[in-house]
């Protein structure tokens, strides 16, 4: 069963999603939160699978919410996802900075939001490839400077080549394609990755990928 926290400050919203989950046999939403203080609060004593969150709530946002639950390593395991109205909504970037594995646009078809919670519930990053070569150009102008990370160089040459290409926006298919390998082989790959960079998703790859210099907006095409 996959528990979802709901933080929005419209109720109807809430309500609606509540209403689309819940009819899911494998999805329950266990709580429902109108701002980011009470979401934290609610995320400590509940420890859902995965948080949607909005990122625009009086007092403390989804933003700040989401670092907090990011940095509690008691809940390494919730997954957070921002809902907004726009796509490009400038916080979005700096939420997946944070901790977030990803977006929705509050006006997702009904069954993309239940395959989406699956997803992500997975462990997937709910990042499209475009809208992660997106998410690199604007890390890219905003981090002149390649962040130092130690623990690159725990990495095969093979790892760093496939970490380069989930920075550049590529699925699972579309590395083993590149690489000529197969699927799996690509998937052990960026899983030994994470776990070498104690990144919390593959979007938490993305961000190492853009802050360490693996990834140059050069490459974005």
């Amino acid at each position: 069963m996959i528990r979802v926290l709901l933080a929005d400050d419209q109720g109807l919203v809430r309500a609606g999603f509540r209403a689309l989950l819940d009819a899911e046999a494998d999805v329950e939403v266990v709580g429902e939160a109108g701002d980011g203080d009470e979401a934290v609060t609610l995320v400590r004593r509940l420890v859902p699978d995965l948080v949607l969150m909005d990122i625009r709530m009086p007092g403390t946002d989804g933003l700040e919410a989401t670092r907090r639950i990011a940095a509690d390593e008691r809940l390494s395991g919730v997954r957070v996802v921002i809902l907004t109205t726009f796509e490009l909504d400038e916080y979005v970037f700096e939420a997946i900075r944070c901790g977030a594995s990803g977006f929705l646009v509050k006006d997702t078809e009904p069954a993309e939001l239940v395959q989406a919670v699956r997803a992500v519930a997975r462990g997937d990053a709910l990042l499209s490839p475009s809208v992660t070569r997106r998410l690199i150009a604007e890390f890219a102008v905003r981090a002149r400077q390649p962040k130092a990370y130690p623990r690159l160089s725990s990495l095969t040459d093979r790892e760093r080549e496939v970490m380069a290409l989930v920075g550049q926006g590529l699925s699972n298919e579309e590395i083993a394609d590149t690489l000529v390998v197969s699927p799996a082989t690509a998937k052990t790959h960026v899983s030994r990755a994470m776990v070498k960079l104690a990144a919390r998703d593959r979007a938490q790859l993305v961000v190492i990928a853009y802050e360490s210099g693996l990834v140059r907006p050069g490459w974005l095409g």
